[in-house]
């Protein structure tokens, strides 16, 4: 049997202190805060991260280095027989495009997983992953399987500000200032490659609901499981975990029977839509 390596990057939500005990590897994505590189994980904690946002320092992503990506590789391949690499999705990120094409330098033993996955959506797959090496599945086997439920998954994100749409050039300065007249919450999703609006709501209580009702859509009419028997739901946020909280109890009564895992949103997301927001997300369990 080939012995697999699982490997993902920080953008997934999983910690270098959680790697190290799931027993995969995590690359840490930098970030340029007012020109001077940071790794999230290593020398940027989310604390330190949502001080320097909040300061109005200018932030901005990058995808991991070239020589980090396969240094860490040829690391691996000392030890294991192939790899299976899951980076964040490249509608998101040119990352991703860049680590199949070196992997094509790699004769197969390197698969990267382009299985448009994002935070905590991404995790499941990093967890999908480990369960099906356990297994006894190959690299390539894993690949496949995962790419076949590439689009067997959802996320909705309600904004708390405008403000880091408009910084980013996502949004017009005057929709931004509309929207904060009127004070919207938009309602933004992720379905496969992009991030896209989707609702505006009046208040966080209207947000909130909406998310949640069409999570139960998407379960009934998407995934056709109304019951969510054979879906992970997920609860995600940036900076503000009591907000959170409050928000998984809504979720669970909304979803009585269904185990809600909640990790804070990846650094790369949070930084173009700022602290206070609120997501709920899912993924089909594999082979289900």
């Amino acid at each position: 049997m080939s012995r697999v390596a699982i490997m993902t990057d920080s953008n997934s939500g999983i910690t270098q202190a959680e790697a190290k005990e799931m027993g995969i590897t995590v690359i840490p994505m930098p970030f340029y805060i007012d020109e001077k590189m940071f790794y999230e994980d290593i020398d940027l904690t989310q604390e330190q991260f949502y001080e320097k946002l909040k300061s109005d320092c200018e932030i901005k992503t990058s995808m991991p280095l070239v020589g980090n990506v396969t240094d860490t590789w040829d690391e691996l391949l000392k030890e294991y027989d192939e790899i299976v690499y899951i980076p964040m999705s490249s509608g998101l990120s040119s990352s991703c495009a860049t680590a199949i094409m070196l992997s094509e330098d790699y004769d197969g033993k390197v698969q990267v997983i382009d299985n448009q996955r994002i935070s905590v959506t991404q995790r499941q797959s990093v967890l999908d992953a480990m369960e099906l090496a356990a297994d006894g599945k190959s690299a390539a086997e894993i690949k496949q399987i995962l790419m076949d439920a590439k689009f067997d998954s959802s996320i909705y994100i309600m904004l708390d500000t405008l403000y880091y749409l408009k910084k980013g050039g996502r949004i017009t300065p005057a929709a931004a200032a509309l929207g904060t007249l009127l004070k919207l919450k938009p309602v933004l999703q992720i379905q496969g490659e992009k991030l896209d609006a989707f609702a505006k709501a009046r208040t966080s209580k209207q947000g909130k609901n909406i998310m949640i009702e069409t999570m139960k859509k998407d379960f009934a009419e998407r995934f056709h499981d109304p019951d969510g028997r054979n879906m992970h739901l997920e609860i995600a946020y940036t900076y503000d975990r009591d907000a959170a909280e409050a928000f998984k109890a809504e979720v669970q009564e909304a979803f009585p029977d269904n185990e809600i895992v909640m990790n804070p949103l990846s650094l790369s997301v949070s930084c173009h839509i700022g602290p206070g927001a609120l997501a709920i997300a899912c993924s089909k369990k594999i082979g289900a």
